[in-house]
Parts: structure tokens; C-alpha cells; sequence
């Protein structure tokens, strides 16, 4: 499937899932932090496309250092896809995988309460503990091997703070588009068996209620592994004819199909039905599994 398509696939999801109030809700949230000129000028500086991205005709590089950068003193915020002020019309999506944050919060701080519809949203913490809390009555901790999934559907307002007041918050936040429209809002969460995950690819999510991890209104799925250097592995695709793999370093080095990444860096691929995953030095990798069209 040629990249272009699924570019226009995600102009068409902004219109019809309502991605729009989202953003603007999170810039709001943003902007009550009273942003300083000089970190406004920070937000989304790195705008135009990388032509370096393309490394085949089925697969798109996304290296670290090319993100989006926001810093808000409390908040660092790195953004795969365009996200509040950082737009690159060449990163807008990978299929229905709309939003990829890699957020630092610093201790005691976080988003004051805003809305989400019709969303699928995943929080995965890396460290330390993100309070949670909503309007479907939640209140709850998400830790360092815990992922918290919740389906805004006809709507929902949440808060996310840096539970600590000593140590800082680093997460990596999610949106898919859904499949379904206006469903009644869900919320979910689960501590993963981390030994499970040593040497091995790990599900953590799946569109099946009944199925291993927390699940979405979505035809994807994700998988986490922890692998020592020299581990290989074949990972192969639940649904191939329709979906793609974009394989996300959390940590460490790897090699993908044989391009080499590095921590934070990621590759997009689609059009196939496994992928060859070797670690280098140790390390962890997020796997997501998504379809490449808007349903």
C-alpha cells in the first residue's frame, strides 16, 4: 500500500472521528501551563518532512532525533505524528495509529482535566506512577509495567498527573482510530507478568475481549518484548492482507528486517506477513499491529 494513501486515509479520519476537539483539547491543557515565548517557539520546531524517512517501498524510518520536540519545563513531549503545534503534513499517521507521545512529566504535575471522543487511547509508564482520574468515576495509578487502555466513544473527561512529588513520570501515550463510532466509554488496566516477556514478544492487546492483554474497538494488536543481545525472532502478523507493523525501540538497539535502530528510533512496514526481529544490545520493543485503512 503506497504511503500516500494511508496519509489521505488519516485526512479523512480527522474529519469524521472528531480528532480535531482532541487537539485542541490538549492545547488547552498545554496552555494552562503559561507557556513562555521562548518555549512556544520550542513546540513542534521540526516541521518539515525528513526525506530520509523512505528506506523501501513498503516502509517508512522514523528515527528519534526527527520527532517532534515540545518543552514545557514540566512537560517533555516527543511526537511521532503531527500533535497540538507540531504539524508535518508527511507525518500524520501510520495507518490508524494517529497519536504516538513520549512524554517526561516532572513530579507533581500533569494535564488538568479535558475531553477525548471517540478515541482509542493507550498509556503504557515506563517510570514512575501517572494518576489517573475521570468522569466514568476511575481513579486509579498506572505504574511501570502496567498499560491502561480506555475507549472515549460518546465521550469522556480525564486528568493525568505525576503521582510523585519526588521523581518524574516517562510514559508513552496512544490513539487509534476505532472502528467502532460512539460506543459507551470503557476504561481498563492490567499489570503485565514481565518475565513473560524475557526473549519473547508478549500480546498486550487485541481487538478480542477474551483474548490475552486489554482489547480496543480496533482490528490490532500489540505486543512487548524484553530481549538479551543476540535474541532473533520471527514475529509474524495476525492479519496481514490489511494491516501493517510499526515496531517502536522503547530501549536499546535493534534490527528490524535488517535496518538498525536505535533507542526511541522506529520502522513503519507493511505489506507483508512477518518480520525479523534481532536484538543487539538488550533491550525493549513495542510492537503495534494496525490496520492501514480507516474502517
Amino acid at each position: 500500500m503506497k504511503r500516500s494513501k494511508f496519509l489521505k486515509s488519516s485526512a479523512l479520519g480527522i474529519a469524521s472521528l472528531g480528532i480535531l476537539k482532541n487537539l485542541k483539547a490538549e492545547e488547552t491543557a498545554i496552555s494552562e501551563t503559561k507557556m513562555t515565548l521562548d518555549e512556544k517557539m520550542q513546540v513542534g520546531f521540526n516541521h518539515l518532512p525528513n526525506p530520509k524517512d523512505r528506506i523501501m517501498s513498503n516502509s517508512v524510518l522514523i528515527k528519534a532525533n526527527t520527532r517532534g520536540h515540545a518543552d514545557h519545563g514540566w512537560l517533555k513531549a516527543n511526537h511521532t505524528f503531527s500533535f497540538a503545534n507540531y504539524y508535518n503534513p508527511e507525518r500524520m499517521n501510520f495507518g490508524v495509529l494517529r497519536v504516538l507521545n513520549d512524554d517526561f512529566i516532572a513530579p507533581g504535575m500533569g494535564f488538568g482535566t479535558h475531553p477525548h471522543d471517540n478515541m482509542e487511547i493507550i498509556t503504557i509508564p515506563w517510570e514512575g506512577d501517572l494518576e489517573h482520574k475521570d468522569s466514568m468515576g476511575h481513579k486509579e495509578v498506572i505504574k511501570n509495567g502496567d498499560v491502561q487502555v480506555m475507549s472515549a466513544g460518546t465521550g469522556i473527561y480525564h486528568s493525568e498527573y505525576n503521582a510523585n512529588k519526588d521523581q518524574h513520570v516517562r510514559l508513552f501515550q496512544i490513539w487509534l482510530f476505532p472502528n467502532k463510532r460512539n460506543v459507551e466509554p470503557r476504561y481498563d488496566q492490567i499489570t503485565l507478568d514481565t518475565q513473560r516477556m524475557k526473549n519473547n514478544f508478549m500480546q498486550i492487546l487485541s481487538p478480542n475481549p477474551d483474548d490475552e492483554g486489554v482489547w480496543i474497538h480496533q482490528n490490532a494488536w500489540f505486543h512487548l518484548g524484553d530481549l538479551e543481545s543476540g535474541t532473533k525472532i520471527t514475529h509474524k502478523l495476525n492479519s496481514p492482507k490489511t494491516n501493517g507493523l510499526y515496531a517502536q525501540v522503547v530501549e536499546g538497539e535493534f534490527k528490524v528486517n535488517g535496518q538498525t535502530l536505535g533507542q526511541r528510533d522506529a520502522l513503519g512496514l507493511w505489506d507483508l506477513e512477518e518480520v525479523e526481529i534481532e536484538n543487539i544490545t538488550g533491550g525493549r520493543m513495542l510492537l503495534m499491529e494496525v490496520p492501514m485503512q480507516l474502517s
